[in-house]
């Protein structure tokens, strides 16, 4: 049978039409597949006003889309996945194959061999981006367990027209490894959402975050905050490899801030080197050619072969691209009548200089430090995650911290300036303090006091979210692409 002949027979059905839902509906439609969807029963109408004409068949309820679709996607959020299951998975067509798109495998892998039947077949999703990137070559995550290669064969035909690159786990690694690409990234983000709103401050309007590096940590940070809590609460709180990785980010950020504080020079600039040869394999005073080393072992495993990748930002100017992107979205906004933003309204200071050419002021860059350290204290190893399946934002943050690392006269005086220069050392404060919140709310496994930290800061910085993703789409494409 050919694909053609696949898609006049085969039906796929979507339960759960939120973004990632009405992303994988409308992507397999366009690519000729029949596709019945649905949300909770009681958005049947509203559903079926707004899909209206779109090609997607809108049912009920998931006891309609079980009993006629083939190929079934769970894509609910993850805290609900058992319950979602438990009510529509006894209803699963005979012989169907039935997926998850959660981001932490852990319960669902749990929900579908409790509540499935032994005639239906198991083999899971995950798309490793949100739902405004461009899923072409990002890591589609397929997980093959209880189906034979046929169906596998079959899944992957129909999730062709994503265009993405399929990465091969089992549930047990799919969890760790989105934990160590995902977990403490967003911990480092949230946390510093969070500092900038106790400080009251906009951090662009401090004057203190210029240049590229702090123009990737702000609009990356308003990124996450402009998407739903929920997307990050389930692998943060569901996750127990998450929940070791947050708490030792939280406790790599206090652990070198008391350093700093003590201003013990010689143990903090120990620490970090250590940190830096043992993810990047530089010495202490060598410049740092590439990215980081990949490690590989030959075909009996005999030895280790360790190799050079290209960095993922790899200069000034690549970080320029960025500031200009983002001085274009906050004219853009201030055009439309909502201020300035991130990188400033005028292209020039008023010396005439250009505002990438001013002289950037010293910072610690306590959250590239922390995360760094944490990695080399846990054994976790960013590259070959980056290579298995990262995220367009994990890219980013381990370009930031290659750039940083890479020039020792780079890194000691981020050092020096977290040790002697008190301008960032209330923010770092901030820091800490939301850095030990987060890690609290992870530990106590609470959806509500995730939620209620992720929203109270999310409101704060509402007005900035749309230059903010416009500067956010454009370090992702750069980096979308994985090295070589």
């Amino acid at each position: 049978m050919t694909t053609q002949d696949e898609k006049e027979v085969i039906e796929v059905g979507i339960i759960g039409m939120g973004d990632m839902g009405k992303l994988y509906a409308h992507t397999l439609q366009r690519a000729g597949w029949k596709v019945n969807v649905c949300d909770r029963p009681e958005n049947y109408k509203s559903l079926s006003q707004e899909l209206k004409g779109s090609g997607l068949n809108v049912l009920k309820d998931g006891h309609q889309v079980s009993r006629q679709s083939d190929y079934i996607i769970y894509s609910v959020e993850a805290a609900f996945i058992d319950s979602v299951v438990a009510q529509y998975g006894p209803s699963t067509k005979v012989g169907a194959i039935v997926a998850g798109q959660t981001s932490v495998k852990a319960p669902e892998k749990e929900a579908f061999e409790k509540y499935l039947a032994d005639d239906v077949h198991i083999l899971s999703c995950h798309s490793m981006h949100g739902p405004t990137i461009d899923p072409t070559d990002q890591p589609l995550i397929l997980i093959q367990h209880r189906a034979p290669d046929e169906k596998l064969r079959l899944v992957e035909r129909i999730m062709s027209c994503f265009k993405s690159r399929y990465v091969y786990l089992t549930y047990d690694e799919h969890d760790r490894v989105t934990a160590n690409t995902q977990a403490v990234t967003h911990a480092a983000f949230l946390s510093m959402g969070t500092a900038w709103k106790c400080s009251n401050q906009y951090p662009w309007d401090s004057g203190l975050y210029r240049g590229g590096i702090e123009m990737v940590k702000i609009n990356i940070c308003l990124r996450i905050y402009s998407n739903k809590w929920h997307v990050y609460a389930g692998l943060a709180l569901l996750n127990p490899s998450a929940k070791i990785q947050v708490t030792q980010y939280a406790q790599s950020s206090t652990d070198l801030f008391k350093l700093m504080v003590a201003e013990k020079e010689e143990e903090l600039i120990k620490r970090v080197f250590e940190a830096r040869k043992g993810i990047f394999g530089w010495e202490d005073e060598e410049e740092g050619e590439g990215g980081g080393q990949r490690r590989s072992s030959n075909r009996d495993a005999s030895e280790v072969i360790i190799t050079r990748r290209k960095p993922i930002l790899m200069s000034d100017k690549l970080l320029d691209r960025f500031n200009f992107a983002a001085r274009k979205a906050a004219q853009l906004q201030a055009a439309n009548g909502h201020g300035g933003g991130a990188g400033g309204e005028e292209d020039h200071d008023g010396e005439g200089r250009r505002e990438e050419e001013k002289p950037q002021p010293p910072n610690s860059h306590l959250s590239l430090l922390a995360i760094v350290d944490c990695w080399h204290i846990l054994g976790i190893d960013p590259y070959a995650h980056l290579d298995l399946a990262a995220t367009p934002i994990f890219r980013v943050w381990i370009g930031v911290c290659e750039y940083l690392f890479r020039s020792p006269v780079r890194l000691r005086e981020s050092i020096r300036a977290a040790l002697y220069d008190h301008d960032f050392r209330s923010d770092d404060t901030e820091f800490i303090v939301a850095a030990r919140g987060w890690a609290q709310a992870v530990q106590f496994g609470n959806f509500e006091l995730y939620q209620q930290r992720f929203e109270e800061t999310s409101t704060f910085f509402e007005p900035r979210f749309e230059e903010a993703n416009i500067v956010g789409s454009e370090m992702l494409k750069v980096v979308a692409v994985p090295s070589p």
